[in-house]
């Protein structure tokens, strides 16, 4: 039995369920309490010794990092999300990366510091704000202009790439990520969070975020 650790806020984390999903695959979910520190907990660390989420156990095959987890199971399932043919899987890996090294890392800054911080006593970093912010407003025009060429990120097709993108984009509007000047974005995300693969892991990200904040 495959079993996927995460936490509902974790975009990577959502991001493997996604993908899981999408492949119809039939796994256990079971979350991993962060603000508890069970992350850290031996049991844990015995499958991912990095202890974050996510992380895999696929009947005693154990995997950490959510790019090699959904490369994995795209490849066990011979799923065309991560395409064999090599130019085609390397435009893939392209936008993967853009996504993930772009996109997510910098709406976590913004996340955290808008959200999360206030609301744990933490410090905040507006510096960390306004050049997340900023990069957003430099990269998210190159996702606008690919998405004017082709349906999806990496082409006519579904990909790992719009996963990727998917899950960092999740908590833009919670986290006060302006997209009104992305309308091609915009109608890329309407259409896929309507698809039974997000629906499976959440009808809105907002709402494992509110609940967990206490709204």
């Amino acid at each position: 039995m495959l079993t996927i650790y995460g936490s509902d806020l974790s975009g990577p984390a959502n991001k493997v369920r996604f993908v899981a999903n999408y492949l119809g695959i039939s796994y256990e979910y079971r979350q991993v309490n962060l603000r508890e520190g069970e992350q850290k907990q031996e049991w844990f660390l015995k499958i991912n010794p990095i202890g974050k989420v996510p992380a895999m156990d696929d009947n005693g095959f154990c995997l950490f990092e959510s790019g090699a987890i959904s490369k994995y199971l795209c490849d066990k399932n011979g799923s065309s999300l991560y395409p064999q043919d090599l130019k085609q899987r390397a435009i893939v890996e392209q936008w993967t990366d853009f996504a993930s090294l772009h996109i997510m890392v910098n709406v976590a800054k913004v996340t955290y510091n808008r959200l999360f911080a206030p609301r744990r006593g933490l410090p905040v970093s507006q510096e960390s704000i306004d050049d997340g912010t900023k990069c957003l407003e430099q990269y998210f025009p190159s996702i606008e202009k690919q998405l004017g060429q082709h349906k999806y990120l990496a082409g006519i097709q579904i990909t790992l790439a719009d996963m990727t993108l998917l899950a960092a984009m999740d908590p833009c509007e919670l986290s006060g990520i302006d997209l009104s000047k992305y309308p091609k974005i915009t109608a890329w995300r309407k259409e896929l969070k309507i698809q039974s693969f997000y629906i499976k892991c959440h009808k809105e990200y907002g709402e494992s975020l509110k609940a967990a904040l206490g709204r």
